[in-house]
């Protein structure tokens, strides 16, 4: 009997000393490849509660690259994305730097970043439940009153946020201040293909027997200033993704994201400030099951 062959191991780092590193993020290293293109590498790094755990999670980097390219290519027409023609061969020639990050690296056009989180909201659950209570509106968008925790919405909302740095909290801001940001015309672009994006994804997803709670975008803009959808999309890590055959209203659902995990945080006695606690084996390999669970309902034939 021949031996099975042995997972990839875990990334928490990445180190390509070929190209330039430029940045990282909770889960994503950057690297210049010249000046129209560049490398982002997908970690198994996990934030929750805007800390960076000390444990990654096997697989994760991985399962949300295919996500997204599986989202990247479903989406071409609703919006362009910034997936460039380059090769990872043509960017990372030598082949021990290109095995350490295969099937987690994108090659992808340099754009012109927009400093906000385009969110949109399709159920009534996390800090749009907290404002809801205290509230009556998420957002500042007014809801029916006696609306359960988890409740689907009557449609869709678009609720934008500031994009915060590592460590940092991203803070919600109305649409108006989108537009004192952007411009009217670049503002409404990124709500209109926002909310797009998620009624066409929230409604493949269901097929599929995943719900999309909710989601965040990024958007950039090319030379021409042509809108342009980046980073991630919607992945369990940008998303909540919820099993439609469990939902109900009125209890917080189980999910396919890392809400898992934080559900696993919320009964430690830990003040959600860094360093984050050490995750003990089970919840690793159960949120890297929850992951994979997800990419093989969404790409299922």
């Amino acid at each position: 009997m021949s031996a099975s062959l042995k997972p990839p191991a875990a990334l928490f780092d990445s180190d390509l000393p070929s190209l330039e590193k430029i940045g990282s993020g909770k889960v994503r290293d950057l690297y210049k490849i010249d000046d129209q293109h560049m490398l982002i590498v997908t970690s198994d790094r996990l934030s929750a509660f805007d800390v960076v755990l000390p444990d990654p999670i096997p697989g994760k980097g991985r399962v949300l690259t295919s996500i997204s390219d599986f989202w990247f290519d479903k989406t071409r027409h609703i919006i362009p994305n910034h997936l460039a023609d380059l090769t990872l061969a043509e960017v990372l020639p030598d082949p021990a730097e290109r095995s350490q990050v295969e099937g987690r690296a994108m090659v992808v056009k340099k754009l012109r970043a927009l400093p906000i989180e385009a969110v949109v909201r399709g159920y009534l659950i996390g800090s749009g439940w907290t404002d809801y209570q205290a509230t009556g509106a998420v957002c500042g968008i007014e809801l029916a009153e006696g609306l359960q925790l988890a409740d689907r919405l009557p449609g869709a909302i678009y609720t934008p946020a500031t994009k915060a740095a590592v460590g940092d909290h991203d803070e919600n801001i109305a649409y108006e201040a989108t537009v004192e940001l952007l411009g009217e015309d670049i503002a409404a672009q990124a709500r209109d293909a926002a909310l797009a994006l998620y009624k066409y994804a929230a409604e493949f997803a269901l097929e599929r027997g995943i719900i999309i709670a909710d989601t965040k975008f990024e958007f950039g803009l090319d030379e021409n200033d042509q809108l342009i959808l980046i980073d991630e999309a919607l992945t369990p890590d940008s998303s909540r993704f919820w099993p439609a055959d469990s939902y109900r209203p009125g209890i917080s659902p189980p999910s396919f994201d890392k809400q898992f995990v934080r559900d696993y945080l919320e009964t430690l006695d830990w003040d959600k400030k860094p360093p984050g606690p050490v995750l003990p084996a089970d919840i690793l390999r159960r949120s890297s099951e929850k992951y994979q669970d997800a990419l093989n309902r969404l790409t299922a034939d």
